[in-house]
């Protein structure tokens, strides 16, 4: 393996929130990008002067400029860096506008795992496929998640799943053979602090049963009064 190939991409993140910001890079560190962080046009300035990012994400509207103007010097000094917008901002004219700079344009609010996945769809564009950090598909029994494309397959069949069906699965997945309660799926999957009285959980345990119970016996069981589990991997 060279080292390119072992060198993971780097992310620019230009968000001035520093909650989104924080989320953001959790979540492209958990998929083992390397990230950096800037809250105002100046700090990405600097950062671009000091890294060359294989993407950026960028707020449009930040405190001491237009995010755009970013993407305008990332074009000029480093045309093959992939860029990504994040606005508030849904106008025709502001989409269109933000695609004619850009490779991609995210509306806030948005979901994680859905910029995780627009990020590496742009550098599969943009640079040679080993610099993409690769996740091993998770595995139990005839149930197969592809994490590089957060898609799902049962007995060889796919199952078209939503971003929180596919979040809790996985869940349920990396957490084979334990049970687990409905306060942690909503900590953990749905990111309530302070879990409070829902059917959520409930709701979209249904949701997965009817669409992965006619691809192969029955998958998720309930212990009732404790939590959910998977059955044993056949």
């Amino acid at each position: 393996m060279t080292d390119a190939a072992a060198t993971p991409a780097t992310v620019l993140i230009v968000e001035d929130e520093p909650s989104i910001a924080d989320v953001l890079a959790i979540a492209l560190r958990y998929h083992r990008f390397e990230v950096l962080t800037a809250g105002s046009v100046r700090e990405a300035a600097d950062a671009v002067r000091q890294t060359r990012p294989d993407a950026a994400l960028i707020d449009v509207m930040l405190p001491d400029g237009d995010g755009r103007e970013i993407a305008r010097q990332l074009r000029v000094s480093h045309p093959e860096t992939g860029l990504v917008f994040l606005t508030a901002r849904d106008a025709p004219a502001d989409v269109v506008g933000g695609l004619g700079l850009g490779d991609d344009y995210i509306t806030k609010p948005f979901n994680v795992d859905e910029v995780v996945a627009r990020v590496r769809a742009v550098l599969r564009r943009t640079r040679p496929a080993d610099r993409l950090p690769v996740r091993p598909p998770l595995r139990h029994g005839d149930l197969e998640l592809d994490e590089s494309t957060y898609t799902v397959r049962r007995g060889g069949r796919s199952a078209e799943l939503t971003p929180t069906e596919y979040a809790l699965l996985r869940f349920l997945v990396r957490n084979a053979g334990s049970v687990v309660s409905r306060e942690q799926l909503l900590r953990h999957v749905w990111r309530y602090e302070h879990p409070a009285e829902s059917t959520v959980v409930e709701t979209y345990i249904s949701y997965l049963r009817r669409k992965l119970d006619p691809l192969g016996p029955p998958l998720i069981m309930t212990r009732r009064g404790v939590g959910y589990g998977l059955a044993t991997a056949g």
